[in-house]
């Protein structure tokens, strides 16, 4: 019988899978002050409200190669994802762990696989895996399908705030000063790049939920799967479903709390909305 894992960062979101092997491997987010470990034991409440008085710089750490070889373990096919290389070294770092667990073991394989977004959007390729290695496929058809699978999913946002986006470096300071200012939502998309990309600038959560659902529209979903990821606001997040599925009836919707590292970018009140376009 095949010895088959499945291994993500923490960006994932997913600590355990029921029918398949997983393992994590962690990110940190580090401060001036002191430094979360993104793994089973943080507790996301209390970090999320520290960082609602916390006023310095931040920034987050990716796994290293031993982080990544110790979450491939033993297995003799591991299929890795990794947060978007545009944001994080954490792919790169896997792929230097499968070097070196191929190079020591000759009859093993690893397929790293860059999601090139984050949060829900990995969720979406991790239940993609399981499903493959449940249907017994190999391990080279595997590969294929969620290479093509990638292909047909993607993320969306609405951020209340880009604190945290600024102080990691990843956007302007003047546009992170608009999140938040007056009502301002900040509406946008993982980009081909996996880059943070915004869209839109909504005045209101109202207004920036039924943008959410036209650019959904607009990505190509039509009745596939949709996964929310919220940082404190599963008001905003349950009636983005209910409009999800006013406005597109087949779609599978699904809610869950974001944990250390998509609570650390999403901060308090975003959300992040993985989909297929299909």
């Amino acid at each position: 019988m095949r010895k088959i894992k499945i291994v993500a960062d923490s960006s994932a979101d997913i600590l355990a899978l029921d029918a398949v092997d997983f393992a994590l491997a962690p990110l940190k987010i580090i401060t001036n002050e002191t430094e979360f470990i993104d793994d089973a034991a943080l507790d996301v409440d209390a970090m999320v409200q520290w960082f609602d008085s916390y006023k310095g710089k931040s920034k987050t750490s990716c796994p290293n190669p031993a982080d990544w070889l110790e979450a491939f373990g033993e297995a003799e096919e591991v299929f890795c994802v990794t947060i978007t290389s545009g944001l994080s070294g954490s792919y790169n770092a896997a792929c230097i762990a499968r070097q070196m667990y191929e190079d020591a073991h000759r009859d093993r394989k690893v397929h790293v696989i860059d999601s090139l977004s984050a949060g829900p959007e990995l969720q979406l390729l991790i239940e993609k895996l399981q499903q493959y290695i449940i249907q017994d496929m190999s391990f080279e058809e595997i590969c294929r399908g969620i290479e093509e699978y990638k292909q047909q999913t993607g993320l969306v946002f609405m951020l209340e705030s880009l604190k945290n986006f600024a102080a990691n470096g990843r956007v302007n300071p003047a546009v992170a000063k608009i999140a938040g200012v007056l009502g301002i939502r900040i509406v946008g998309r993982a980009s081909d790049q996996g880059t943070l990309e915004p869209t839109n600038k909504c005045r209101g959560e109202a207004k920036a939920l039924a943008t959410l659902v036209e650019n959904l529209q607009k990505e190509g979903l039509r009745s596939g799967k949709v996964r929310i990821a919220h940082n404190k606001n599963k008001v905003a997040a349950q009636q983005l479903r209910h409009m999800i599925r006013q406005a597109l009836p087949e779609a599978e919707v699904r809610i869950h709390t974001c944990r250390g590292l998509c609570s650390y970018y999403a901060e308090r009140g975003g959300m992040l909305v993985g989909f297929e376009r299909m």
